[in-house]
């Protein structure tokens, strides 16, 4: 019986990762759209390079063995293709829980359309999806169980993933659909369970509130679900004069949220979002803060981009 007591764990452990607690959580997810719809690929209109990085449940140490909090950190890359109607888009993610790390590299490609005053696009996104489980972090029951074989060390494997996506948005509204990893690509290390990466559906919606000139208020949730698990994100963000932000946002079953933000450079064009986590389920097994860092940077709009310019003779002046 205990000869297959570590081998029960590991399954557990990951199917657990992948399933739920697979792909990684942000509490700026408002700000960092693409990473759960390739749809809002270049929706924006403007080329953006965007930064994070997330500490979850900072302090906590497991009991045995290493690797600490969880750490995620994500980088993203949109910028919109005028002549085409559409918008490519690209991402970089780097997730470490415990003995686990998976990476990503992909690239999205959107189709924007044009409906009277609003924009409709659809966009898909390919690449691949690494993941690394260092066996070394398991406590073993029997070091000569013959199912473990000779698992030791850090093992790799790479799967292609993909995902697909239709964004709508209007000037004080938007909303979206994602839904990530559609192969359902499998990781075993050699083990004799096969586990898949299950597909989930992301669902995201905001309105914007224009008070005044000066002031306004953005409202936002994040719905993600793997047909196993769903769960809720509600943020209400306010700004003062586009230059800076905060407010509060909670997570279902987890925590609540504290947000802010400030622009820098003249034309505003540099963001920097911070967001600070206080769980309040399961204290007992995690620590109570998360950190989460941001920084968002637009390209400067290069001139003669964008529709092209049709001059009348009738006003031009000789």
């Amino acid at each position: 019986m205990t000869k297959r007591i570590f081998l029960m764990c590991l399954l557990i452990v990951f199917a657990a990762r992948l399933s739920a607690q697979q792909d990684p959580q942000f509490t700026q997810y408002m700000f960092n759209t693409l990473y759960y719809n390739p749809g809002f690929s270049g929706v924006e209109g403007v080329t953006k390079i965007s930064a994070l990085h997330r500490s979850q449940w900072l302090g906590y140490s497991p009991t045995y063995g290493g690797g600490g909090a969880p750490t995620t950190q994500l980088i993203t890359f949109s910028t919109p293709i005028f002549k085409l109607n559409s918008g490519f888009g690209a991402l970089i993610s780097h997730d470490n829980l415990g003995p686990f790390n998976n990476l990503e590299a992909q690239a999205s490609y959107a189709y924007h359309l044009g409906i009277k005053n609003s924009k409709l696009s659809f966009g898909l996104r390919t690449g691949v999806y690494s993941q690394t489980v260092d066996f070394n972090m398991y406590r073993t029951v029997d070091a000569n169980d013959p199912l473990l074989g000779d698992k030791t060390g850090s093992l790799t494997q790479v799967r292609p993933d993909m995902a697909a996506g239709v964004f709508w948005r209007k000037e004080k509204f938007y909303v979206g659909a994602g839904f990530d990893h559609l192969l359902r690509s499998t990781f075993d290390f050699g083990l004799t369970q096969r586990n898949a990466l299950q597909t989930h559906t992301y669902i995201t919606g905001g309105y914007m509130y224009q008070v005044n000139f000066d002031l306004k208020f953005q409202f936002s949730t994040l719905i993600q679900s793997d047909l196993i698990k769903t769960s809720f994100n509600l943020t209400s963000l306010a700004y003062l004069k586009d230059t800076m932000w905060g407010g509060l946002s909670f997570r279902q079953g987890e925590s609540m949220s504290l947000l802010m933000g400030y622009t820098f450079l003249k034309d505003k064009s540099m963001r920097l979002g911070y967001s600070l986590d206080y769980i309040v389920k399961d204290q007992a097994a995690k620590q109570v803060t998360s950190h989460e860092f941001m920084l968002i940077y637009e390209l400067p709009v290069v001139a003669g981009a964008g529709k092209k310019v049709v001059r009348t003779p009738r006003y031009r002046k000789s």
